[in-house]
């Protein structure tokens, strides 16, 4: 019932930026969104949450300062932007929508998945 699908990610230069974006064609839009990173065989890092009345950010401590994360309601879609990007933030990314009895930065919060997509940090 929740179809999530992240676009925006590309190939960029260490110092870059690029703006990533999660649009939600489901039916379900209630509960809180979040972005993961996963970098090839590594778990899957907390990036950054964002409670569904919008008031609430949250970022993990590697991205706090470069990051951005925001949603527009009315496109039922959520951005992060990234800035300053170094050569560790290559990864793929992927939003989330959940509303579990964990915490926000913890992936079994959340319900749904969307596919990813690549950010690549070159010098």
């Amino acid at each position: 019932q929740v179809r999530l699908a992240e676009s925006g990610g590309g190939l960029v230069q260490v110092g870059g930026s690029l703006t990533l974006s999660c649009a939600n064609s489901g039916r379900i839009f209630s509960g809180n969104m979040a972005w993961f990173r996963q970098a090839p065989g590594k778990e899957r890092e907390f990036v950054a949450a964002l409670t569904w009345s919008g008031t609430c950010t949250y970022y993990g401590d590697s991205v706090k300062g470069r990051f951005t994360m925001s949603g527009d309601s009315a496109k039922n879609t959520v951005y992060l932007q990234v800035n300053n990007l170094k050569p560790e933030d290559t990864a793929v990314y992927y939003c989330a929508l959940g509303f579990g009895d964990y915490s926000l930065s913890n992936p079994d919060h959340y319900n749904f998945w969307g596919q990813g997509t690549q950010v690549t940090v070159s010098s």
